[in-house]
């Protein structure tokens, strides 16, 4: 952990991160007192706000307590902390397809029941999410806010809102394309990619609409498993974004 910060990255988060790495893999264990910040400095080469900032985000994740005039700790009850995701978003191919790994396991179901018991009003805002994305794509925008309403508008078809708070939770981390531009070095890759999956968001329409659960999950799981592959293709296109 004591070791100089390559300057390339954000220095506040990368700092964050390799403390984290050493509490979640128990290196420092509850309770345990964290260097001093004149330790980090010195050690890490970086200011003293730097390691005041980084601590503090440490804070806002419930991995550590300060303590008035005795420094940082570890939080005692580490392992009760709730679920977060990332410091400062997606900022590699392999984190998006961690969380497109968790989506998955909620949205291909969340569009069977939507299918089997979304009301006709549920399932008309559907359409009409469907129809802005082909408006966005039209105006030549990547649609991403559209993208993100067409998600949700399924799982408030589910009637569960559950399904809404754990989408609304992800927030953009739904639509990975803002962490990481698909294609960005081939612009005619870009737009075979948007058509792409706007057909799939158009299948998993169709099954919804007829009140096809079974096509719905399956169309779902395509669309979802699809985008993994597109950013895996990625990954081994571009080395350089995988970490």
């Amino acid at each position: 952990m004591l070791r100089p910060v390559a300057p390339h990255r954000g220095l506040t988060r990368e700092i964050a991160e390799r403390i984290a790495g050493e509490i979640t893999s128990a290196k420092l264990a509850p309770g345990a007192k964290l260097p001093t910040e004149q330790e980090m400095v010195a050690a890490m080469g970086v200011s003293r706000t730097v390691v005041r900032e980084a601590v503090a985000a440490l804070r806002a994740q419930g991995l550590v307590v300060t303590r008035q005039g005795a420094g940082a700790f570890v939080a005692p009850d580490i392992e009760s902390r709730p679920f977060r995701l990332a410091f400062d978003g997606l900022p590699s191919i392999a984190e998006v397809l961690e969380v497109m790994e968790l989506r998955a396991s909620v949205e291909v179901e969340a569009a069977a029941i939507a299918a089997g018991r979304g009301t006709t009003a549920a399932r008309r805002r559907v359409g009409r999410a469907l129809v802005a994305i082909d408006a966005a794509l039209r105006r030549g925008e990547s649609a991403i806010d559209e993208d993100f309403a067409f998600h949700h508008a399924i799982a408030a078809a589910t009637g569960n809102p559950q399904f809404l708070h754990f989408l609304e939770y992800l927030g953009r981390f739904v639509i990975p394309r803002q962490s990481i531009r698909v294609a960005a070095h081939r612009p005619e890759g870009q737009r075979a990619y948007l058509d792409t999956f706007q057909r799939e968001h158009v299948a998993i329409h169709d099954a919804i609409a007829a009140g096809d659960s079974t096509a719905a999950r399956e169309a779902m799981r395509l669309h979802l498993g699809n985008s993994q592959a597109r950013y895996r293709r990625l990954a081994a296109e571009m080395p350089e974004l995988r970490r």
